[in-house]
């Protein structure tokens, strides 16, 4: 998941755990707790056996206050979920989403509507790639 403050862009992998797909986006409501009741129900939904959220860390690799608010709703997320949530390195993953819809031909008003899920789905297969690499 990508946790913005306006929208949450969300993806899926495979059973496999290969590859990584834009899935939706959920537009934030007016509280936390109602996002976070979407995101269990997601979880529910896909039969998710995990989470992972993108953690906004500066190109310097500090961790400033965007990446602070994400680290504060994964600690409310570990506590709402049954699953196990972890956070991904999402350095440049929206400017990557964005070049790859470009590269696609998709014009600027579909980018920003789905631009959210493509950065999940890339932060998400970060993920997914590191995890192999550490199988291996």
């Amino acid at each position: 998941m990508d946790l913005g403050s306006r929208r949450i862009g969300v993806a899926v992998t495979d059973a496999g755990q290969t590859l990584a797909t834009p899935a939706l986006t959920i537009n934030r409501a007016s509280s936390r707790e109602a996002d976070h009741r979407a995101i269990v129900g997601l979880v529910e939904e896909y039969g998710a056996v995990g989470l992972v959220v993108g953690l906004p860390i500066s190109l310097s690799g500090d961790i400033g206050p965007a990446a602070l608010a994400v680290l504060q709703e994964v600690e409310e997320l570990r506590s709402a979920l049954a699953v196990e949530v972890e956070t991904v390195d999402e350095r440049l993953t929206t400017v990557a989403a964005a070049g790859s819809m470009r590269d696609a031909g998709l014009g600027t008003r579909r980018h920003r509507a789905v631009i959210d899920q493509a950065a999940a789905a890339e932060l998400l297969q970060t993920w997914v790639e590191r995890r192999k690499a550490s199988i291996t």
